[in-house]
């Protein structure tokens, strides 16, 4: 017996629509699979774009910077400062780096793509930059 095919079946009228994946020209594939996680993930943000930056594609609310996909599928993130030692201290989570021995500073964090493999570990990444996110705004 022959599997279905999947684009003959219709879409089911209950599930949400699923973001478009990256194009896949040039983009290494795990990026492109992080960023449509990324897409699935923040879709609830009203002003979400995201754009080339870092050397990688990044995610924008209200105009900054809240995480980057990584070439390599890794997670450059912004989290509070004050924060910092406790966050790098995490499986995969290292001071993020722009090029060699250039530190970023405190507060941005590097996450490897093996510590991003479910969406639970992505999205508590996510909670920690959207939480800054909302503090930095507050001023």
């Amino acid at each position: 017996m022959q599997a279905p095919d999947p684009a003959a079946r219709g879409a089911d009228a209950g599930a949400p629509p699923q973001p478009a994946r990256a194009a896949t020209t040039g983009v290494p594939a795990a990026q492109a699979d992080l960023v449509f996680r990324l897409r699935g993930l923040l879709a609830d943000e009203p002003t979400l774009r995201d754009v080339s930056m870092f050397g990688g594609r990044s995610f924008m609310v209200e105009g900054r910077m809240l995480v980057a996909a990584g070439r390599d599928g890794s997670l450059l993130v912004r989290v509070a400062g004050a924060r910092h030692d406790e966050l790098v201290a995490r499986p995969g989570a290292a001071q993020a780096q722009m090029g060699a021995g250039r530190s970023m500073g405190p507060g941005w964090i590097r996450v490897e793509a093996q510590a991003l493999e479910d969406d639970a570990a992505l999205t508590s990444w996510l909670d920690l930059a959207r939480e800054h996110h909302r503090r930095a705004a507050e001023g």
